[in-house]
């Protein structure tokens, strides 16, 4: 975990000297980004182990930030910082493919074990090669997050390859809502589990294909991959 870099995007220039300074005390080597302009092209440019980015910034705000960082990236976990609380903001940042958010103020211990929590994840993960698993005409290559049958493959972002390996695995049986969030999101709140819902709409997408196999939502229990 020791000298993993991290692209921090904030505007407000005492907070940011404060946090780069805290991080930094930890080990963490930490490019400073003021605006969100800033911020696309440092990300292009250098190669990051995760990004902390802030909603309301300058120039282009922090939604379109982590978009445009996730196209170019499927796996780097993505923290937003905000000051808003409303749902609305929170579940359009899930949606983009941020990992979590942190609401202002924060502590920076809070801060430091989100980003532990989540470098640890993924050098896990990353660690880890994976059996390919199939089901219907699909196979499930993990470790390189494809989704490859006759007519093709699909690049799959990490969080939709985890939930696609997991329903795989347990084919035709229940896999209930809070096990999901939990092993994949990492908590079982109201905002993970509405982004689980869009990545859920997602896999049926990939999966349109094969009539054989369907991802069944048994209503306030979980879902089930039927083969």
């Amino acid at each position: 975990m020791e000298k993993a870099h991290i692209l921090y995007v904030e505007d407000d220039e005492v907070l940011s000297f404060v946090t780069k300074d805290n991080l930094e005390l930890k080990g963490y080597k930490v490019t400073h980004a003021k605006d969100g302009k800033e911020a696309i092209q440092i990300f292009k440019n250098g190669q990051f182990d995760l990004c902390l980015v802030d909603v309301m910034l300058p120039e282009i705000d922090g939604f379109d930030v982590a978009a445009s960082i996730r196209s170019r990236h499927s796996e780097i976990p993505i923290l937003f910082l905000t000051a808003k609380s409303l749902k609305d903001d929170k579940i359009k940042g899930l949606k983009i493919g941020a990992d979590d958010y942190i609401t202002k103020p924060f502590s920076i211990e809070e801060l430091l074990l989100k980003i532990e929590i989540f470098l640890k994840r993924r050098f896990i993960a990353g660690s880890a090669k994976l059996p390919v698993l199939r089901v219907g005409k699909y196979e499930l290559q993990h470790d390189n997050l494809q989704l490859v049958c006759d007519n093709g493959s699909s690049q799959l972002t990490k969080k939709e390859a985890d939930l696609l390996k997991m329903l795989i695995e347990h084919k035709n049986k229940i896999v209930e809502r809070s096990t999901i969030l939990e092993r994949i999101w990492g908590e079982n709140d109201y905002f993970m589990g509405r982004s689980m819902d869009v990545f859920i709409s997602r896999l049926r997408k990939y999966l349109k294909d094969d009539d054989s196999i369907s991802i069944e939502n048994i209503h306030g229990v979980g879902f089930r991959l039927n083969e």
